[in-house]
C-alpha cells in the first residue's frame, strides 16, 4: 500500500487554498487581495505567486473543486428498479443547487471577467471541465444499457439538458437579471426538465 507524503510545499498550497475560501466567504472574491491571502494562510506573498500566478487562477482551482464535489463525485447512481423521472430529477436538482450556489456565482463571474477578453484560455477551462465523466454521464449510461432510454450521442444529450439548467438558473443568476430562485422554483425546473429529456429518450 503505498503512502502519500505531504511535501511542505503541497502543505502551503493546501493553506493557500483554505485561506482562499475562508477570505473569499468574508470579504468576497473582489475584496480579497492577494497580500490577504498570504497572511491568512501564514506564508509570503512570493509563496502564493508561485502556486497562484495571479487570483483568477486560484478562483478557477476553486471552480473545478466545486465541480468535482458538486457534479462528479456525488453518488446518486443509476437505480434499475425506481422510476426514471424522480432519478433523473435528483441529478438534475443536484446541478441546479450547484449553480444557483452564491459562492460559486460570485466566483465565476471573477472568471468568465477575467477570461472575457481571452476566449481561448476559457474555452480551454471549459472544455477541461467537459471532459470530466460526471454522475450524470453515468446514470446516462446505465439508463441506456438497461435499455430504458435510447439515443445517439450522449454527450448531446448532457448538453441539451446543460441548456435546460443553465439557460434558466445560472446565467440569470449570474447577471442578476432576476432574484434569487425559490426552492419551489428550483424543483420545478427540475421536474420539467427531466420530464422534457424524457419525453424525446426514453424507451417505451
Amino acid at each position: 500500500m503505498m503512502v502519500s507524503i505531504r511535501t511542505r510545499s503541497d502543505q502551503k498550497r493546501e493553506a493557500i487554498i483554505l485561506a482562499a475560501k475562508h477570505a473569499f466567504q468574508e470579504f468576497g472574491v473582489i475584496g480579497t487581495s492577494m497580500d490577504k491571502l498570504a497572511e491568512m494562510a501564514q506564508v509570503s506573498k512570493r509563496t502564493v505567486y508561485n502556486h497562484f500566478s495571479a487570483k483568477e487562477e486560484l478562483v478557477m482551482h476553486l471552480i473545478k473543486e466545486q465541480w468535482n464535489n458538486a457534479l462528479v463525485n456525488i453518488d446518486i447512481i443509476y437505480q434499475t428498479s425506481k422510476p426514471l423521472q424522480a432519478q433523473l430529477v435528483s441529478l438534475i436538482r443536484a446541478e441546479i443547487d450547484f449553480v444557483t450556489d452564491e459562492e460559486h456565482l460570485e466566483l465565476a463571474r471573477v472568471a468568465i471577467g477575467h477570461f472575457f477578453y481571452e476566449p481561448d484560455k476559457l474555452k480551454d477551462e471549459v472544455a477541461h471541465l467537459r471532459a470530466q465523466e460526471t454522475a450524470m454521464h453515468r446514470w446516462l449510461k446505465a439508463a441506456y444499457a438497461d435499455k430504458r432510454i435510447v439515443f445517439d450521442d450522449l454527450q448531446q444529450v448532457v448538453d441539451e439538458l446543460d441548456s435546460l439548467v443553465k439557460g434558466q438558473c445560472f446565467w440569470p443568476q449570474l447577471m442578476k437579471i432576476e432574484p434569487v430562485m425559490s426552492e419551489l422554483k428550483k424543483q420545478t425546473v427540475a421536474d420539467s426538465a427531466a420530464a422534457l429529456i424524457l419525453s424525446r429518450y426514453e424507451n417505451k
